[in-house]
């Protein structure tokens, strides 16, 4: 896999007046930040690039590219949404310079989720070209999950407060895998949404749409430990649940 695109332009309000001056991905959990994080965790999968998109407070996040790229071994790029305010699918407008010439599949990641190396292991190893992963038993922190309805083998929707028929229904961690066939599918999506009365749209409805297209299968991640962060109360279960979980995994593996 050779490079990843993460989403990191919003204002994070969801998470209070005391985060209010800096971006999500620059949380610290346990004494270090998602964004680096996400930087260790890419590398030791093989990801060679990883394309960032900022807006809220780019500052702070370009100040500390250079030396997450050089301790961690992979090279890291800006892509600046100077209209991050709008809908977060101009965000992934902006990253079309990067998906766009992609010869290869794509990772797509939102920025605000703490997890460990084996759910990006398990969607790069995932057969299927294009997939994204799924938890069926986490008991959400999020207030308001993205949905996968799950039919016949394969998610047919991507939504908050779904309600319908399904075989199963588990929430989408947010992180994709994009087959470089199906990157023009995106990139069409993508412009459609940034236009007119669509620029407040969001990049989850461009996913949504390749889900309804059926481009999308799924990979179960039940029981691997992550977590979103959107709320105060996420803060302190990525740090006493989530963290403490990863831990034991990496022990684990070191046996």
């Amino acid at each position: 896999m050779d490079s990843a695109v993460i989403y990191a332009a919003g204002r994070a309000t969801r998470l209070g007046p005391s985060f209010a001056n800096t971006p999500k991905i620059l949380l610290p959990v346990a004494g270090r930040t998602l964004l680096d994080r996400h930087a260790e965790n890419l590398a030791a999968v093989g990801v060679k690039n990883l394309f960032l998109v900022t807006g809220h407070c780019r500052d702070q996040i370009a100040a500390v590219i250079p030396e997450l790229s050089e301790r961690h071994g992979i090279r890291i790029y800006e892509l600046h949404n100077p209209d991050f305010t709008e809908g977060s699918a101009i965000s992934m407008h902006v990253s079309l310079a990067a998906i766009e010439p992609a010869a290869q599949s794509i990772l797509i990641m939102d920025g605000d989720v703490l997890y460990g190396p084996e759910l990006l292991r398990r969607l790069i190893d995932s057969p299927a070209p294009t997939t994204m992963l799924v938890d069926f038993g986490v008991e959400a922190q999020d207030d308001d999950p993205v949905l996968a309805p799950i039919r016949n083998g394969r998610p047919f929707d991507l939504v908050k407060k779904w309600a319908g028929n399904a075989d199963r229904v588990g929430e989408s961690v947010g992180f994709f895998k994009i087959a470089a066939e199906h990157l023009p599918f995106l990139a069409a999506q993508t412009r459609a949404r940034t236009l007119g009365i669509h620029r407040r749209d969001s990049l989850d409805e461009v996913l949504r749409a390749m889900t309804v297209a059926g481009l999308f299968h799924f990979e179960d991640v039940t029981g691997q430990p992550w977590t979103e962060i959107d709320f105060p109360h996420d803060v302190a279960y990525a740090r006493d649940v989530i963290m403490p979980a990863l831990a034991a995994a990496k022990t684990r593996l070191n046996a």
